[in-house]
């Protein structure tokens, strides 16, 4: 079964300075390693069992070499990056898959794919990807490997207080439509539509585990409409949660940047917002107590 959101990638231009934003941005980032005969590197963020992947390109050529979806991520990063897809964990990826294709989904078989980590271990696992018919940025992994093999002692806490992610927000044209699709994917209920008063968005939340998914169309100008009106549908809020709201603001503070944008949500929790400038080009946001 889908158990929760097992990491979101975000795209960026270049790896070590992605790095040091995010690290600016509260979050304990580490080497991830390299994705052999793909041409791409990654950087990790880990809260819990779920993280942050920053995914660049390491080999321009060998990525075009590799790349099945005609070099989609190269153009992805060049019109600005930000985030490129929402991973699910699976405990049991073929039942899954088997599950999805008896509802008439179209997707993929289980592949398995694997990295080295700068230590030289091999992390590995599966990985099922949807058919270009379904527009949503998800795929689902399962991992191979431990958890406690796959997280490093040095995933300490975060500057920012960050214990892990609360959602992962896709912007769509028609939220209701978009909903009943990933109900059918994902074999829950389509949820009722809430107000999201901080992405100033209709929003249908699918609930995984301890993480939310949302589906979301806009009602008025805010992060969603730009995102929308900018890169067209597509994943670009993921949303944190932080036991200090003031230590992470303290700390962005420290380190050189401004103020991040305020809102209240629905539950009548403050939450603050790094922009695409901030944040490489998503939307990251943070919950919690002052």
């Amino acid at each position: 079964m889908i158990t929760r959101i097992d990491h979101i990638t975000i795209g960026v231009a270049d790896l070590q300075q992605g790095v040091a934003q995010y690290r600016k941005l509260g979050f304990n980032v580490l080497p991830g390693g390299v994705h052999a005969g793909r041409g791409t590197h990654n950087a990790v963020a880990w809260n819990g069992e779920e993280y942050i992947e920053l995914l660049a390109i390491r080999d321009v050529a060998e990525y075009r070499a590799a790349s099945a979806s005609g070099g989609e991520f190269e153009k992805f990063i060049a019109a600005g990056g930000g985030i490129r897809s929402i991973a699910l964990a699976s405990d049991d990826l073929a039942a899954d898959v088997a599950g999805m294709r008896s509802r008439g989904i179209d997707v993929g078989d289980p592949v398995e794919g694997s990295r080295r980590t700068p230590e030289g271990q091999e992390l590995r696992w599966t990985l099922a990807m949807l058919g270009s018919s379904h527009a949503l940025p998800i795929f689902f992994i399962q991992h191979l490997t431990p958890l406690a093999q796959r997280r490093p002692a040095a995933a300490s806490a975060h500057p920012n207080a960050v214990t892990g992610l609360e959602r992962a927000y896709i912007v769509v044209e028609n939220a209701e439509d978009a909903a009943a699709n990933c109900a059918k994917i994902l074999g829950m209920e389509t949820p009722k539509l809430q107000k999201g008063t901080v992405i100033m968005s209709n929003m249908a939340i699918f609930q995984l585990g301890p993480t939310g998914l949302g589906i979301v169309t806009p009602y008025a100008d805010g992060p969603a409409a730009s995102a929308l009106h900018k890169r067209g549908p597509g994943a670009f809020q993921a949303l944190y949660r932080t036991t200090s709201m003031g230590a992470a603001a303290r700390w962005m503070a420290a380190q050189g940047l401004p103020p991040l944008e305020r809102g209240v949500r629905n539950t009548g929790e403050h939450a603050m917002l790094a922009t695409p400038t901030e944040a490489c080009g998503a939307y990251i946001g943070f919950v919690g107590p002052e």
